[in-house]
């Protein structure tokens, strides 16, 4: 057996041991021995294969099986471009705190600064963005043992699950590592040696254990909190049940994002944004409890940024902290018994007459509009359901349309709100839909975002794929800009160019051309029926809306917030 061809199943079979379950491959020459050793490690059902020719796709993939997943996910690609176009993802995921493992395959480092082909330095290419950084150098025999080979696994494996941190880069959190791992020619096994067994002297751990036994997380103690000050909770990104328990238990209003995990019971207001434009309840506000990664709103990056309210945050750094406001970070809080109702239900009154006046100006308006879309998209996702949502408008409209879900019923949203880009968000979505095939599916997003990812749909035959509707809200451009300051007329002149950016695909055949079932539908009535069919396999609902008064409604909407 060559060393290139025992090292890479050394490292597939310490991955597998380690608790990995799915791996991306974008296939290529340097990586060959860790391809082979992934594509028999899939036949015995240690994992689970995905091959995608786009890396940039292949990185957002593994994303969204970690996110869905919660378990670590690798990529693999080859040395050069292949590994530099894993940076978006790698951002993301350091961002969002997702344990995305990033192995990518070298050249042997002599080779470095030589032009050889396809080489260049991949030492730390992901700088700060990564918790871990290891390397394996290329090898010219088999060693005597694999111990230092399953080491390295085992390190970033706990360094992307924040159960170690090793040198200037780690962090108390988990999120993404890279594994750089050159490879020396010959990239194959012998044709004597496919299927030969690894040598005595490689194997891991008796029974399939890691190399590295992980270490038992502890639940931390909570502070406890007193009651007095007017406060709130605010739940950002993948805040979990936590937040919502605090509110339920403390009394408080709950101002929590689609994707938080925590909006869901009687806590949640849900036209928080327009209501902290209410100076009358706003400024009342004297502390706020933040749990997750606001980044939804301005309104509530305002409230956290104000030098009259006490700033604190629950669970592992890095927090929030936009105004620099932040007086204690917490591990976990709790309270005892609860607050003044009175607070509580004045929230409770101007939320539901703002929801009602928001309602009135948009459900019944035709022709189809995105709040319309943002509601049925929102009501059709069952109990247990997965609703993965983009960036930009879609995420903001379902904000404020979201119809309430019951708590127990463990329905997920999940967004990539790490740096809220619109990058990867097809393929983000088929990962998080793979890692939960029981799961009724559904992603919206908007057309520009359905764009930007649409390699995402290229899926080989044989490769695994799940039952998945995108929503796409169809304007032809990127609407968000006319309700922002580069939507006022002194840059109308400049605006469908630079900000809009209409592209007239026609979505029909660019889904025909990668095999995706398309419908397109232009009314309310239609897109409920659509989706209230379960799919097979993907399929594309395009919502044909417009956006020519997009700024008047959205302006509407801002000014009916009212207190009762």
């Amino acid at each position: 057996m060559n060393p290139s061809t025992a090292l890479g199943r050394v490292l597939v079979d310490e991955l597998a041991r380690s608790g990995v379950r799915d791996v991306v491959l974008s296939p290529g020459s340097r990586s060959a021995a860790l391809a082979l050793a992934l594509h028999a490690a899939d036949a015995r059902g240690d994992l689970r294969l995905h091959v995608r020719i786009d890396e940039r796709s292949a990185g957002f993939l593994a994303l969204g099986l970690a996110k869905g997943s919660h378990r670590p996910v690798v990529v693999v690609t080859t040395s050069g471009t292949a590994a530099a176009n894993l940076h978006p993802a790698v951002l993301e995921a350091s961002h969002a705190r997702l344990p995305l493992i990033a192995l990518t395959a070298d050249r042997p480092s002599e080779l470095r600064g030589t032009e050889a082909n396809q080489t260049t330095d991949q030492v730390k290419l992901f700088g700060n963005a990564v918790r871990a950084y290891v390397e394996v150098a290329a090898s010219d025999v088999v060693p005597a043992s694999g111990a230092a080979w399953r080491a390295a696994v085992a390190r970033v494996v706990a360094a992307a699950l924040g159960r170690t941190g090793e040198g200037p880069m780690a962090r108390p959190e988990g999120g993404p590592v890279q594994l750089n791992v050159a490879f020396r020619e010959p990239l194959v096994p012998d044709a004597d040696a496919v299927s030969a067994p690894l040598p005595d002297v490689l194997a891991g751990r008796a029974g399939g254990a890691p190399w590295r036994a992980p270490v038992p997380e502890s639940p931390p103690l909570p502070v406890l909190l007193a009651h007095g000050p007017r406060t709130v909770v605010v739940a950002g990104d993948d805040s979990g049940p936590a937040a919502r328990l605090l509110a339920e238990e403390a009394g408080w209003p709950l101002l929590a994002e689609p994707s938080s995990g925590a909006r869901n019971g009687t806590h949640p207001i849900a036209t928080y944004r327009l209501l902290l434009g209410l100076r009358e309840l706003a400024d009342r506000i004297e502390r706020v409890v933040v749990f997750g990664h606001p980044t939804l709103s301005r309104p509530v990056s305002r409230l956290l940024s104000r030098d009259d309210v006490e700033v604190l945050a629950v669970g592992a750094p890095p927090y929030t902290d936009p105004g620099n406001r932040l007086a204690a970070a917490f591990p976990a809080v709790r309270v005892e018994g609860s607050d003044d109702p009175a607070w509580l239900e004045e929230w409770q009154r101007a939320d539901a007459a703002t929801l009602a006046a928001v309602e009135a100006r948009v459900l019944d308006r035709s022709p189809l509009n995105p709040w319309q879309v943002a509601r049925a998209v929102s009501r059709a996702v069952g109990p247990r359901g997965l609703l993965v949502v983009g960036s930009s408008n879609p995420v903001r409209d379902l904000d404020l349309m979201a119809v309430p879900y019951p708590v127990g019923e463990r329905r997920m949203v999940m967004a990539n709100r790490g740096l809220a880009g619109i990058d990867g968000v097809v393929s983000t979505a088929i990962g998080a839909a793979l890692a939960r095939p029981r799961s009724s599916a559904v992603a919206y997003l908007g057309d520009l975002t359905f764009l930007h990812d649409s390699n995402g749909l290229v899926i080989g035959p044989g490769e695994p794929r799940p039952d998945l509707t995108f929503v796409v809200a169809s304007d032809d451009g990127g609407s968000i800009f006319s309700t922002l300051e580069q939507g006022g007329t002194p840059y109308a002149e400049a605006f469908e160019r630079v900000f809009a950016t209409p592209t007239r695909v026609d979505l029909g055949l660019l889904c025909a051309a990668a095999g995706v079932a398309h419908v397109a539908v232009d009314t309310l009535d239609a897109l409920d029926e659509v989706l209230a069919a379960s799919p097979d396999g993907l399929r594309v609902v395009e919502a044909r809306i417009g956006r020519a008064d997009r700024r008047e409604i959205d302006l509407e909407i801002r000014s009916a917030a009212r207190l009762h």
